[in-house]
């Protein structure tokens, strides 16, 4: 199997594309789907100003310069861990905007991605799917294109971010994804394209292979590079360990000693397996998990019955058709003497060649050729009637004993159309092949172009032990569909179960698996629960083609772990991380096909598992914070489908509760968590609604000195706090206008502290005390706690996954006679907190209910009053204004909002009073 990866750098100037960015899919984009699993590096550099690529190899004309890019690839017992760094510099004396856009292999999981400007750091955060899909809405609702997406491509998808790089400054992206490569016909690779056109000062690509099991090959192939310059590519190979390091220079890397055109352009080819031998297969043990491998060699191939069903409706007239019959002609001639086959066709009726199964034997083969010739399209789509017939064909072969005892029987379905004749359920469809196979048989389903609906195919084969694979229209397809039937060719081993010391391990994948076809691989992994384990014991347990295999592999557990942790450029951690990998990877599948009470159990495990260990799969989303001159945009990167060919901004989302409006004519009822919720100027809590449309705000008047708790968890041990002060001159018997001065924020979970004032930011963590000024733009991460500082204007605080927090700095006229400097703070992702969670904020955190009616013309000119019914109070509320000061802190942007009198009496849980805390990190339990 091939890892995938595509990296692109695209430049444009700022003025003729927005600072926003989205990902859109072009009809040449769809056609450019690709069906294998590499691993795809391409970089260009290119200036939108002419909408067009410059000529070939010259310098970019932006003055945007790639002057570093590193590819670092660490393979462990077939775990991937790649890590893509691009650096790049503006020569330009203006500001420009630089895209980052990399393609990795859609079994590929994003675990980081950071980009350092100025010095700061802007790191991601994986965040539940709705999480960031509402950071999406909230962004559409501004009016900006925000949002990023991959498009899905035939085993790719794309990940793209922009950002504003000021003169002579420079950027750093990185980014990291994961992956467990697949063996695929007797050998892994990993595929590079390399496209930088532009010569790049800093050109490095480093794979770096560890196999315990001993490396039987290791080869590449860079056919872009001339004949004088493959001695650049630098290959090592011992017993277990394989490099492969691609260093140009820049004059190697020049077509012609004068010019600046490339050489680099084409694909870097890096194949290997590893050594193999009739046995159990090899264990790896680090840190209490275990990874087993099992692909065993020099066995006997097992006979198979294929039922090929094969769609000739009208819609695959012309070159489907032909391609189809193209690829089938090359399929019966490889079949195996051994093997049996029968064809039907179907299009709203179902014709069977010859009405039964043969053997492959080179006169049956010759006449499947020719009726193959004869196939031509038309009519509707009945994949019902002919899908039941071919398990009807198996069920009387099998009970007639025309075929072997032990063999492999299956079905492939090849369609381009979903159900339009006969039954036409997809539901039903399914129910009714499931229940006709019944576990005897293996179901496959291709689907052929874009419009099948490869989730309806997709669930039959999995309900029947098979795979679904699309088939994508292009020139390759007949390579695809013999491609697919090369995988399952030729069987070796049926009903294969791998057995281990039952009251030592836990949590154990896929153990149990129906065939095992050459040139595959079976891995099962799983944690050690016994921590006085000596030995592990792995026993297999399988049927071969003439006879019943049992084979066993003992492994001391120290010895396992000694030689794996010595690998120093090895991540130690790579057998925890491929057991969450497998088990999100076999999680999935399972979904597809379960029932709605396991379907809920097997999502909730899914996303605990990727939060966990900051996967992004198809249940959680990767969100970023940008710098911009005048604004702090988040982008969203998803694990988009297979069915999901929609561009991202043509895709409708829709939440939880009710959206709410304003009415004069009518109730609005507003149920739904807040998306987020604020704190600022004197003060004003602000409890935004409806992604940003609509908020309910209300004031706490307190006195100077009063420190407030804004946030209590008692579930994560985590505090907000926050310290009132008042203006410099305060009158008898007049109104004291009062403002947050300084935050202590406390999570003893981290041992983590941190005092914000108008003056400086100061962080505990354990022993450890770090001052920083709000002069200076700087960041700091210690673990799964991170706080990036913009110089003079606010802060990001983010608590691993538990939360995001914004404070904006205030300044005013320093001999201002009244105003002092003060701040706000913001709370942008709350979602981890328990229901136990308090505060004048933290209770807001959770779902709010309110009906708000009887709108009319108010006491104030100008404003409207209603009437909010919200915790069982009926209340008079106000219609106005509040300021949310995180993108502009002087001037603000307006939130619309209902105002709730009387220090938020009746929408707040019991008094301001009740709030006051006597320090800044003291707790507030309610």
């Amino acid at each position: 199997m091939k890892a995938m990866l595509s990296f692109v750098l695209l430049i444009s100037i700022p003025a003729l594309i927005s600072s926003d960015f989205i990902i859109t899919e072009s009809e040449h984009q769809k056609n450019e789907y690709v069906n294998s699993l590499s691993n795809v590096l391409e970089l260009t550099g290119r200036t939108l100003k002419k909408r067009s690529i410059g000529e070939h190899g010259k310098k970019p004309e932006s003055g945007l310069e790639i002057y570093s890019m590193k590819v670092d690839c660490k393979v462990t017992s077939r775990f991937a861990h790649n890590m893509v760094i691009n650096r790049v510099v503006n020569r330009a004396n203006e500001s420009k905007e630089a895209f980052f856009e990399i393609e990795l292999p859609k079994t590929a999981f994003i675990t980081n991605f950071s980009m350092t400007l100025d010095g700061v750091t802007y790191v991601g955060a994986v965040k539940e799917k709705e999480v960031a899909q509402q950071q999406y809405q909230k962004a559409v609702s501004r009016g900006q294109t925000a949002g990023l997406v991959k498009a899905s491509g035939r085993k790719m998808e794309k990940f793209k971010v922009s950002v504003n790089i000021g003169p002579t400054k420079k950027v750093t992206f990185e980014l990291t994804y994961e992956e467990l490569l697949k063996r695929h016909l007797g050998k892994y690779e990993i595929q590079i394209r390399v496209k930088p056109k532009q010569l790049v000062k800093h050109f490095q690509i480093d794979v770096h292979i560890f196999e315990p099991q001993g490396i039987a090959f290791l080869d590449f192939d860079a056919k872009f590079l001339p004949n004088n310059l493959t001695s650049i590519v630098k290959k090592t190979l011992s017993a277990t360990r394989g490099h492969v390091s691609f260093k140009p220079t820049l004059e190697q890397q020049r077509k012609c000693p004068d010019c600046d055109e490339t050489v680099l352009d084409g694909d870097f080819i890096i194949k290997y397996d590893v050594n193999r031998d009739l046995s159990a297969g090899t264990v790896q043990i680090v840190n209490g998990y275990f990874v087993h491998h099992f692909a065993p060699a020099n066995l006997t191939r097992i006979p198979k019955n294929v039922i090929f069903v094969i769609d000739h409706s009208g819609s695959m007239s012309g070159t489907k058709m032909r391609q189809t019959n193209e690829a089938l002609l090359k399929i019966l001639d490889d079949m195996n003497t051994k093997d049996h086959f029968a064809i039907i066709i179907f299009d709203d009726t179902s014709e069977t060649w010859k009405n039964s199964i043969f053997q492959a034997t080179p006169n049956n083969v010759a006449e499947a050729k020719v009726f193959v010739r004869t196939i031509s399209a038309r009519g509707g789509t009945d994949i019902n009637a002919p899908m039941l017939k071919a398990v009807r064909l198996l069920d009387k072969s099998h009970q007639d004993k025309l075929l072997p005892e032990r063999s492999v029987s299956m079905i492939i379905l090849l369609t381009d159309g979903d159900p339009n004749s006969g039954e036409s359920n997809p539901t039903k469809i399914q129910e009714n092949v499931k229940s006709a196979v019944n576990g005897r048989y293996n179901v496959y389903c291709l689907g052929f172009g874009y419009d099948v609906k490869y989730s309806f195919l997709e669930k039959m084969s999995l309900d029947n032990d098979g795979v679904a694979r699309r088939i994508y229209e292009d020139s390759d397809a007949p390579l695809q569909l013999q491609g697919f039937y090369d995988e399952v060719a030729n069987p070796l081993l049926l009903d294969i179960e791998l057995h281990y010391p039952e009251n030592a391990i836990s949590e154990l994948t896929q153990a149990n698996f129906r065939q095992y076809y050459d040139g595959s691989e079976i891995v099962v992994a799983g944690k050690i629960s016994d921590d006085d384990l000596q030995s592990l014991i792995a026993e297999v347990f399988a049927q071969t083609a003439n006879e019943n295999l049992t084979l066993k592999a003992e492994v001391q557990v120290s010895e396992v772990e000694n030689i794996t942790q010595q690998q120093l450029y090895i991540f130690g951690d790579f057998t925890e991380r491929l057991w969450a990998y497998l088990t999100i990877q076999q999680l999935l599948e399972k979904r597809v096909s379960a029932e709605t009470n396991e379907k809920k159990n097997l999502t909730d495990r899914i996303l605990e598992l990727s939060l966990k260990y900051s996967f992004v799969t198809p249940l959680t989303s990767m969100v970023v914070t940008k710098p911009e001159e005048n604004k702090n945009d988040s982008f969203v990167a998803d694990k988009p489908s297979e069915d999901e060919k929609v561009p991202i901004q043509q895709r409708q989302y829709s939440y939880p509760g009710h959206a709410y409006t304003t009415s004069l004519a009518s109730p609005s009822f507003i149920s739904r968590r807040p998306s987020f919720t604020y704190v600022d100027s004197d003060p004003h809590f602000v409890i935004s609604i409806n992604d940003h449309s609509d908020a309910i705000c209300f004031n706490i008047d307190g006195k100077p000195g009063a420190i407030l708790n804004l946030v209590t968890d008692p579930y994560t041990d985590f505090v907000v706090n926050g310290e009132l002060i008042g203006e410099k001159k305060i009158e008898i018997n007049k109104k004291v206008n009062t403002y947050f001065g300084k935050f202590g924020i406390v999570n003893n979970k981290m041992d983590v502290k941190v005092e914000v004032s108008t003056k400086t930011i100061t962080v505990f963590h354990g022993e450890d005390k770090i001052v920083f000024p709000w002069s200076a733009t700087a960041s700091l991460t210690k673990e799964s706690f991170s706080i990036s500082i913009i110089k003079e204007r606010n802060l990001t605080l983010t608590m691993g996954d538990d939360a995001t927090f914004v404070i904006v700095l205030h300044r005013v006229w320093k001999n201002h006679p009244l105003h002092r400097d003060f701040l706000g703070f913001y709370t942008l992702d709350s979602h981890r907190f328990s229901n136990m969670t308090h505060g004048l904020l933290g209770q807001f955190y959770h779902e709010i209910s309110a009906e708000v009616y009887n709108i009319h013309p108010g006491l104030d000119e100008g404003k409207s009053d209603a009437t909010m019914i919200v915790k069982g109070h009926k209340l008079r509320v106000t219609r106005g204004y509040q300021k949310d000061y995180r993108f502009d802190p002087k001037r603000g942007t307006n939130v619309p909002c209902w105002f709730v009198h009387y220090n938020g009496k009746g929408f707040i849980d019991g008094s301001p009073t009740d709030y006051v805390v006597s320090s800044l990190f003291d707790y507030l339990y309610s």
